[in-house]
């Protein structure tokens, strides 16, 4: 199974002007989880209502196992799940009356969809709630429910947008457990700007920014990008200010009038300075900021 991309461009309308949201994007996905990064305005949902096969680009192919997906959606749609950024619920239904209905629109027949929404609700542990109205699901719930219509067709593709916006910590965590019990055969591509979403679970990571494939590799590839540019460094918290101006800080701790710094930087910031290990906190950081696109190379 493969997804491949190929030089995909996209532009929108802004008042009487075109913008770029995606500038000749390639990559190929395969089974696993793809970790979509970078930050708001980076293109990432406008790349994933594309592969969703909702909005067509202005150029470039999409292929899913050889078809088409841009000519022909069809050729995906029938294997494909999607969980938007912004996903509503009728707050009037219960959980299975939902799914029913969605079912309904997916073409499942009725016998079918009731014995596959008792699996899914039951492998989503929902199935104690399902008789309940949506109205009274809590945000985790209803992410849930998101996948479980996601999901009612047994997709081998599933697009997952920004899934864990507005969940408190312990639901993103049973979130991202979730997708890796999902994952096994499938290609899931997880789009977010949060990089403790993905750097547990991800098999591959595509960092992007304004509209740029900035680097797509394996999370250890990831890190490779930064392995000799992370320093720890102590400086007094005056001059904190400047640092900051002058580096890319990932993390600070300040200690009465001193602070301890966790520094990006290509060169050593200080002769106090000391190499740390680096994360992939750092990586992001560095991969989106202007003086790393400087020079960068796309490896996907």
């Amino acid at each position: 199974m493969l997804l491949d991309i190929k030089a995909l461009t996209h532009q929108y309308k802004d008042g009487k002007n075109k913008k770029s949201a995606i500038n000749s994007f390639s990559l190929q996905i395969k089974p696993g989880i793809l970790g979509l990064l970078g930050p708001n305005g980076a293109g990432k949902s406008s790349l994933m209502r594309i592969l969703a096969t909702i909005t067509k680009p202005t150029g470039g192919e999409v292929y899913w196992n050889g078809n088409d997906i841009v000519e022909s959606p069809n050729s995906l749609r029938h294997e494909l799940g999607y969980l938007p950024q912004y996903f509503g619920v009728y707050n009037q239904l219960s959980g299975v009356e939902f799914l029913r209905y969605i079912a309904s629109l997916k073409g499942i027949e009725l016998a079918q969809a009731n014995h596959t929404i008792d699996e899914i609700l039951n492998k989503l542990n929902l199935a104690h709630v399902q008789n309940l109205p949506l109205s009274g699901y809590s945000g985790g719930m209803k992410q849930r429910i998101g996948i479980a219509q996601a999901l009612l067709n047994d997709p081998k593709v599933l697009i997952i947008d920004e899934p864990t916006v507005g969940l408190d910590p312990h639901e993103r965590n049973n979130f991202r457990q979730l997708l890796s019990e999902l994952s096994g055969d499938r290609c899931i591509v997880f789009s977010t700007h949060i990089v403790s979403d993905i750097e547990s679970i991800a098999d591959r990571i595509a960092i992007m920014q304004s509209g740029n494939l900035v680097k797509a590799g394996s999370p250890n590839e990831i890190l490779q990008s930064v392995d000799d540019k992370c320093w720890s460094l102590t400086v007094k918290f005056t001059e904190l200010a400047e640092i900051q101006h002058r580096y890319i800080v990932s993390h600070s701790l300040r200690k009465g009038d001193f602070v301890e710094l966790d520094i990006i930087s290509n060169f050593c910031p200080d002769e106090s300075a000391v190499q740390r290990t680096a994360s992939l906190e750092d990586a992001y950081l560095y991969l989106t900021s202007n003086n790393a696109q400087q020079d960068m190379i796309v490896e996907a």
